[in-house]
């Protein structure tokens, strides 16, 4: 395998990754068993948006999601790494490996949400719409 078909196939893993829905609804998910209880108001804003954006992606707006998914992602990485640092014990408990993978998780959205905003095509993923036609929005009948 050279070194140009594993970059090739990196970046098309990173835009497989942007253009999932999965990564979103992960993260909500993560948030929300963060910060339900006790419950905090601000983290908990962010969870519909990621599952709209998640939604997003199911309906074809792929490109969308990926960067509505970017931003609300990287807003929850600033926001929980503004945390004041846990005492050691408190780092290795399963409440510190949920939001190391939380942290993790939207650092990842990040990078892959970003490339995949940037290098999408639009007209493709509209004609794959088109094609896909899942609610007959594109019924050329009338």
């Amino acid at each position: 395998m050279s070194t140009e078909e594993t970059k090739t196939s990196a970046l098309d893993r990173l835009r497989g990754w942007g253009s999932s829905s999965l990564p979103g609804m992960g993260l909500a998910t993560l948030i929300t068993a963060l910060h339900w209880r006790p419950f905090q108001a601000l983290p908990m804003l962010l969870t519909p948006l990621l599952m709209f954006s998640s939604y997003l992606s199911v309906a074809g707006f792929k490109i969308d999601s990926a960067g509505m998914t970017a931003a609300w992602s990287g807003i929850y990485f600033l926001l929980a790494a503004r945390r004041r640092p846990a005492a050691l014990k408190n780092k290795f408990s399963a409440r510190g490996a949920v939001r190391a993978t939380a942290m993790g998780l939207s650092a990842a959205n990040v990078l892959a949400g970003t490339y995949t905003y940037v290098t999408g095509d639009r007209k493709a993923e509209e004609q794959e719409r088109k094609e896909m036609d899942k609610w007959g929005m594109y019924n050329d009948s009338e």
